[in-house]
């Protein structure tokens, strides 16, 4: 029996605002639910991890010294949990089996992270969301997406974007911006390239993690990059 395949994805919390800024757009939570209920369906198993931008960041809630940063970092970890909330309601709504995980205790709405028990749900075709990044403050959700798909055994981590890739420069700001359609983990920390911060990207390499940016809203992207179809991607990866 071919093993089947785990991944976990990686949303940012702004891409649930939508055009509001702020927030979250019930239509952008319904596309995506459709999109990884296509990944169930052909026998993937899914782990998200979403960040909390949409409602507040630790690093601007701190920025002028009223609020601590490890004050301000746990706000940031608690608005990562109504996300989530928000995509298990969504995915429900698709007919999907859904469990949240929170990495702080709130057995009033979620399960407390428990590794052992996510790869269950997963062996059980459920889909698990990753809630409040790592427990700790200073950690990016990104950090804490590599961490759980490093601790769950994911094939590969995709983080999904509103670009199409990595770029050798910000392809909104500079018309000559190259798509990079693979790199090494060395040069993305190296060249300072975006793809996720250097915490993220240098575990991934330690575990030898691929790391996959797409364009979240292309529909079927997600199922064509698992499948092995890498040309509307970029990846980093050892060569």
């Amino acid at each position: 029996m071919e093993k089947r395949k785990r991944v976990l994805v990686k949303f940012s919390g702004e891409a649930l605002a939508g055009n509001n800024g702020f927030g979250i757009d019930t239509s952008i939570l319904k596309f995506i639910a459709d999109e990884i209920k296509s990944l169930v369906m052909h026998n993937i198993e899914v782990g998200i991890v979403i960040g909390g931008g949409n409602i507040i960041r630790g690093v601007s809630a701190a920025k002028d010294g009223i609020i601590k940063r490890t004050s301000g970092d746990y706000m940031g970890m608690l608005s990562t949990v109504i996300n989530s909330i928000a995509m298990q309601e969504a995915l429900e709504h698709t007919g999907m089996e859904v469990r949240v995980q929170s990495a702080i205790k709130m057995e009033a709405i979620c399960e407390t992270f428990i590794v052992r028990r996510a790869q269950r749900h997963f062996e059980k075709g459920r889909i698990v969301i990753f809630a409040a990044g790592t427990g700790n403050p200073f950690f990016t959700t990104d950090t804490a997406a590599t961490l759980r798909a490093i601790e769950i055994g994911a094939d590969m981590i995709i983080k999904a974007t509103k670009v199409d890739g990595v770029y050798d420069k910000d392809p909104n700001k500079f018309l000559d911006a190259q798509k990079l359609t693979e790199l090494t983990y060395d040069r993305a920390m190296d060249d300072n390239i975006k793809v996720m911060d250097d915490t993220s990207i240098a575990l991934a390499k330690d575990n030898n993690l691929p790391i996959v940016v797409c364009n979240m809203f292309a529909k079927g992207n997600l199922l064509k990059i698992i499948e092995g179809d890498l040309e509307s991607c970029s990846i980093v990866r050892n060569k």
